[in-house]
């Protein structure tokens, strides 16, 4: 017999427990609210972008804003308009009255500016208004047309210093200038700027000459450039010395630089004072020699000459220079007259300064060398 075992049954799972219909779909629809909430908000979403984007590209394009650039109109300059006022006719009624014309306003001095003190330092001087030449008759000479209107102030001596070389030593030629005259003032013609420094001279109350280089004695001495030489051709003399007498005006005549051989040779002279004759000039003999052949041929020519006394500086200390002053007032004494020639060394010129100021007091008169010329030739 068989036995049969019982087989252990297994447990069956609770079934879920049915809800009523009505109930079911309530809870359903629950949970189906807010996922259809938020599918349509999506699409709404997607719709205004597809509408924007669809109206944006149909929008015709616009050019971008310009910004124009306002350029202010170029003023030209207008001259002012004047407006004149019509003029009425006289009325013939009245007689119009005489009105007196007016008197221009005075006109105002205008001042001077100073240059500044550097400018100043570096600049020439200013020019020297030029002298007006004095009133002299047709057919006067030209050494007493340029000679330098004066009058002797007493018939006592008369004393001319001149002053040769003058020109090339700038500041010392100055200092010349600048002492109380009249002094009769010899230039060098190759020396620079003489017009303006000849005027500064005529200016100060100075009379002009003309120091023409000569020849001298020793074959090793240079007179300068143009000097009248033995050796030169009467064509060529006259060419140099008019070259010489070119460099400035307003001078009386001439006299000799150096010269102590060209002064010996008479053709030679005899050539320069016929130039001279011919141009109404006078000379002045340096003396440089004894032997000198000038006046005798001025002279014989009628060209006005005088001759040198006193030279004042061979000897350049001040003493000896104080010596030759003494010993022109001697001269001046014994022959009524004194020419004495000078050089602008310093020493020179500081004895000039101290003796000039007392001459007059000493009972000389300080004349140029034209009034020396017309003492001793009246009639010119």
């Amino acid at each position: 017999m068989a036995s049969s075992k019982s087989k252990p049954s297994k447990p069956r799972r609770a079934r879920p427990r049915s809800l009523p219909r009505g109930v079911a779909l309530r809870a359903l629809g629950g949970r189906i609210r807010p996922v259809a909430l938020a599918a349509a908000a999506i699409a709404a979403t997607f719709g205004a972008g597809a509408i924007f984007g669809f109206v944006y590209r149909h929008e015709p394009e616009r050019p971008p804003a310009q910004v124009a650039t306002v350029r202010p109109a170029p003023v030209r300059p207008t001259a002012p308009r004047i407006e004149t006022p019509p003029v009425e006719p006289p009325r013939l009624s009245t007689p119009a009255e005489a009105v007196p014309p007016e008197s221009p306003p005075p006109a105002q001095a205008v001042k001077p500016v100073p240059a500044p003190a550097i400018l100043a330092s570096v600049l020439p001087p200013p020019m020297a208004p030029a002298v007006p030449p004095a009133q002299v008759a047709p057919g006067t000479p030209a050494w007493l047309k340029n000679a330098l209107p004066f009058t002797v102030p007493h018939s006592g001596p008369m004393i001319a210093i001149v002053i040769d070389d003058m020109g090339l030593d700038r500041k010392r030629s100055a200092r010349v200038v600048g002492l109380p005259g009249p002094l009769t003032l010899a230039w060098l013609p190759y020396a620079n700027d003489l017009p303006r420094q000849t005027r500064a001279a005529r200016a100060a109350g100075h009379e002009l000459m003309v120091h023409i280089p000569m020849e001298p004695q020793g074959g090793d001495i240079d007179p300068g450039p143009g000097a009248m030489t033995v050796s030169a051709g009467s064509g060529e003399l006259l060419r140099r010395l008019e070259q010489g007498l070119k460099a400035f005006d307003g001078y009386i005549g001439i006299n000799n630089h150096m010269g102590s051989r060209f002064t010996e040779d008479r053709p030679g002279m005899r050539t320069v004072l016929s130039e001279l004759h011919r141009r109404g000039l006078m000379f002045l003999d340096s003396r440089t020699t004894t032997r000198s052949v000038a006046s005798g041929i001025a002279r014989e020519l009628q060209v006005p000459t005088v001759g040198r006394d006193v030279f004042l500086d061979h000897d350049m200390s001040p003493a000896s220079v104080r010596a030759s002053l003494a010993k022109v007032e001697a001269v001046a004494r014994r022959q009524g007259y004194a020419v004495a020639i000078g050089h602008p060394h310093d020493a020179t010129v500081d004895a000039l300064a101290q003796w000039l100021p007392a001459v007059a007091a000493r009972g000389f008169a300080l004349v140029p060398v034209s009034a020396v010329l017309k003492h001793r030739q009246p009639n010119g």
